[in-house]
């Protein structure tokens, strides 16, 4: 028979995951070391040359673009402990539970939030101490972060969906960079798009990451937001609408 979600299930094995977490603290290398190393790197090595000398400037251009990077690289650890765990039978014992069977994926996506969370924190915090400055308010800073996790949180469905896929976890990262890498190079996350070929323009255009990074940049810097932030949303419910029924029916079929 078929079982009704029930979020305090969800919400336990959600507990689960942030338990083994604490007990394998390597894994937040990924929303940790990760975006600091990223935003030295971009900012010494290419802040010179894109900014015309003006690295504070820089600063102030990539950092949003940065969030809409790390964030989607952070997804791929889901669909790989996923895919581990299903391969080492853990999900076995979940068969004989009377829960339904979304409940594993929409535990392990929960506690991905915390995960999201500390990046984005790690992130503008770093940034804070470099020189990073928020023109707005504290109240836009929430609304860019807050927007900044759903967006995390609708495109982990990819990386489950990946992970109930392809048959390795070191496969599952493979997938992932190659969509990762061209959505996020192909953005408007490090450089200006209208620096860029006209087709390159009409790809950076319909990018979601360039949807999300332009709207956190406004959020953060100052700017009409209005349209960004309506494509973005947009993105975030077709990313559910395609990608959790794909995961949730990849899940059956490996368990």
């Amino acid at each position: 028979m078929k079982k009704r979600f029930r979020l305090r299930p969800a919400l336990v094995l959600c507990k689960r995951n942030l338990i083994k977490i604490t007990r394998t603290p390597e894994q937040l290398i990924d929303v940790t070391l990760q975006p600091i190393i990223f935003l030295l790197l971009f900012l010494f090595v290419f802040g010179g040359a894109i900014a015309h000398g003006s690295r504070h400037d820089y600063l102030q251009f990539l950092l949003p673009g940065l969030i809409g990077q790390t964030i989607a690289m952070s997804s791929v650890s889901i669909g790989q402990n996923m895919n581990a765990d299903i391969a080492k039978g853990v999900f076995d014992r979940f068969r004989s539970l009377p829960i339904a069977r979304s409940v594993p994926l929409v535990g392990a996506v929960l506690a991905d939030f915390f995960r999201y969370l500390l990046l984005c924190v790690i992130l503008v915090g770093f940034g804070y101490a470099l020189g990073f400055r928020i023109t707005t308010s504290p109240t836009l800073l929430l609304a860019a972060l807050g927007i900044s996790i759903c967006f995390a949180l609708a495109f982990a469905w990819v990386s489950l969906w990946v992970g109930m896929t392809v048959r390795t976890a070191g496969a599952v990262q493979g997938v992932m960079f190659l969509l990762i890498f061209p959505l996020s190079f192909g953005s408007n996350a490090f450089v200006q798009a209208s620096t860029m070929p006209g087709w390159l323009q009409a790809f950076v255009n319909v990018n979601p990451l360039s949807h999300l990074v332009s709207a956190v940049r406004g959020l953060l810097l100052g700017g009409p937001v209005g349209t960004q932030i309506g494509w973005t949303f947009a993105w975030i419910a077709g990313l559910l609408v395609v990608f959790f029924p794909l995961a949730l029916r990849g899940y059956i079929r490996r368990t």
